[in-house]
């Protein structure tokens, strides 16, 4: 049983971390600080759609699983809802090549308006006599 709410705990973190990845830069514009954690977070996103790589999580996930004695994604409101969003039946490779592309230009967007906040922030306008 703790294994399965693990994995269950397991998706829904899996889901947020989609979420950040995706969003996340906008939470930049109020705390500057998450840039450590978002930066590294939509980088990996990107690589993950781009290059097709599995993500730790997933792996974990299914370890889980099946030391809980289950088989794939089967019953429960987690797996029923929350699954097909996160993995969509019929992703394709191009799919998530577009995905990985609106993941990088949607932040590439709030990474160039925070540059140029904070560059504009840090200037020093010289004081006339």
């Amino acid at each position: 049983m703790i294994y399965r709410m693990a994995a269950d705990g397991l998706v829904l973190f899996h889901g947020l971390f989609i979420i950040f990845v995706l969003l996340g830069g906008l939470l930049l514009l109020k705390w500057r600080g998450l840039v450590w954690l978002h930066l590294p977070a939509a980088t990996w996103g990107v690589l993950v759609e781009v290059f097709h790589l599995t993500c730790p999580l997933t792996y974990w996930e299914n370890l889980l699983r099946l030391r809980a004695g289950l088989q794939g994604y089967e019953g429960g409101y987690v797996e029923h809802y929350l699954l097909p969003v996160i993995y969509p039946a019929g992703l394709t490779a191009g799919i998530q090549l577009v995905l990985g592309s609106v993941v990088l230009l949607i932040n590439g967007a709030v990474y160039w308006r925070l540059y140029r906040r904070w560059g504009e922030s840090t200037r020093v306008i010289p004081s006339r006599p």
